[in-house]
């Protein structure tokens, strides 16, 4: 798992973590998914509604196998908690995702704060946070939080 992070951090592969990282793209689902998991724990309220709904998102959006997920949630957690900020993982998501696909993350997270039923002060100062690191105009947060709701 340390070699991962490590590799998350570099943004390269190494020898030993190459079935964990089989797919070019893995330090990046780390990185979204350290997101999803930094909102959902920003209420300081993990839920299995939470935890469920995340996995859902990374093996649909990410096309993996279940397992391969919860591997991916697990990299991604040990990776949320080691971290000092959330510079490492939006930078590397807006360096590489277009707007269209930072827009359909930050519904994602969106969903994520809803999924327990309510929103907290936290979360909502946390997606506002995240969507200005995401490089996300304001208009679109608030589009994102619409879809999210069922409000648009």
């Amino acid at each position: 798992m340390f070699e991962a992070l490590k590799n998350l951090i570099a943004g390269t592969r190494s020898e030993s973590s190459a079935t964990a990282a089989a797919d070019g793209n893995r330090p990046l689902q780390i990185a979204a998914c350290a997101l999803l998991l930094e909102i959902a724990h920003a209420d300081d309220e993990f839920t299995d509604d939470e935890r469920t709904h995340i996995e859902e998102v990374v093996v649909r959006h990410f096309d993996l196998a279940p397992a391969e997920a919860r591997s991916v949630m697990a990299v991604a957690d040990e990776a949320r908690r080691e971290a000092v900020d959330l510079h490492q993982f939006t930078a590397l998501v807006a360096r590489h995702y277009d707007e269209g696909q930072r827009m359909v993350l930050a519904e994602l997270l969106w969903r994520i704060v809803y999924a327990d039923g309510k929103l907290s002060q936290r979360e909502a100062t946390l997606a506002r946070k995240l969507g200005y690191l995401l490089d996300l105009p304001p208009g679109y947060l608030a589009e994102a939080r619409n879809k999210a709701t069922g409000s648009a």
